[in-house]
C-alpha cells in the first residue's frame, strides 16, 4: 500500500474508530487514552472525529453575576472541526450543553461534543444531527448550578488529559484523545490498521482460519 503524504480529518472519517485508534495509541506506548467511564452517543450514530477545543467545568450554589460568560466565549472561539470539550468532573448536576449551544458552535464550524456530565434537548440535538456524547441527561439548566471556569487549557476526564489542538475519536465503543506529539504516527498505524484488518476480514470470509490469518497478516 502506497504511503499517502497526509491523512486528513475527512479520510479519518471514512474508516476510523475508537477502537483502532486506542490499538494504535497502545502500539506507540500512550496506554491511558480513553475515559473509562460511559460517554455514550445520545444524539446520532457514527464515528466523531476533531479537534479538542476544551472547557473545564465547576459546579456552583450562589447566583452567578455573570452568568453563560466563558461558555459562550469558547463557543464563539470554535473553528472548523473543533469537538467542545466539557470536562465536569463527572457532575450531573445540569444540563451543561443543548440545543442552542449546539446551534451556536455548529455555525462556528464545531463539529460535536464530548461532556463528563449531563447534557438536555437531547431529541432536538438529534433531529438537527449534532453528535453530543455524555454520561447522561439533566433536565436543568447550568445557571447557577455549573459554569465554565476556564478554557483552552488542559482538562481532566476519568484521569486522562485533553489538550487543545488534540486529536479526539469518538463513538458508540467509547472516546480517546490522541495528543499532539504522537499523533502523526498514531494516525499513520491506524490507517495502516485499518487496511490491513480489510484483508484479514477478506481472507477469513474467503474461508481462512483465524489463526492463519493471524499468522500471515499479524493483525487481530
Amino acid at each position: 500500500m502506497a504511503e499517502r503524504a497526509e491523512i486528513t480529518l475527512a479520510d479519518m472519517r471514512t474508516c476510523f474508530t475508537s477502537a483502532v485508534v486506542c490499538d494504535a495509541l497502545d502500539s506507540v506506548g500512550c496506554h491511558n487514552q480513553s475515559p473509562r467511564v460511559q460517554l455514550r452517543p445520545l444524539t446520532v450514530p457514527g464515528v466523531l472525529i476533531g479537534r479538542c477545543r476544551t472547557t473545564l467545568w465547576g459546579d456552583m450554589a450562589h447566583p452567578d453575576p455573570r452568568p453563560y460568560e466563558l461558555e459562550l466565549k469558547a463557543v464563539d472561539s470554535c473553528r472548523a472541526d473543533d469537538v467542545l470539550i466539557c470536562a465536569a468532573g463527572g457532575s450531573m448536576r445540569s444540563g451543561i450543553w443543548g440545543e442552542l449551544l449546539s446551534t451556536a458552535a455548529r455555525n462556528r464550524g464545531c463539529v460535536g461534543v464530548v461532556a463528563d456530565g449531563a447534557v438536555r434537548d437531547v431529541d432536538r440535538m438529534r433531529r438537527m444531527a449534532f453528535p453530543a456524547f455524555a454520561l447522561g441527561t439533566s433536565i436543568y439548566d447550568s445557571r447557577d448550578r455549573q459554569r465554565v471556569v476556564d478554557i483552552g487549557v488542559p482538562v481532566e476526564m476519568a484521569g486522562v488529559v485533553f489538550a487543545d489542538g488534540d486529536l479526539v475519536v469518538a463513538d458508540e465503543d467509547g472516546v480517546v484523545v490522541v495528543p499532539s506529539r504522537v499523533e502523526r504516527e498514531v494516525v499513520r498505524r491506524a490507517w495502516e490498521k485499518v487496511h490491513a484488518e480489510n484483508e484479514v476480514r477478506d481472507a477469513i470470509a474467503k474461508g481462512m482460519l483465524a489463526t492463519e490469518a493471524f499468522a500471515k497478516f499479524g493483525v487481530l
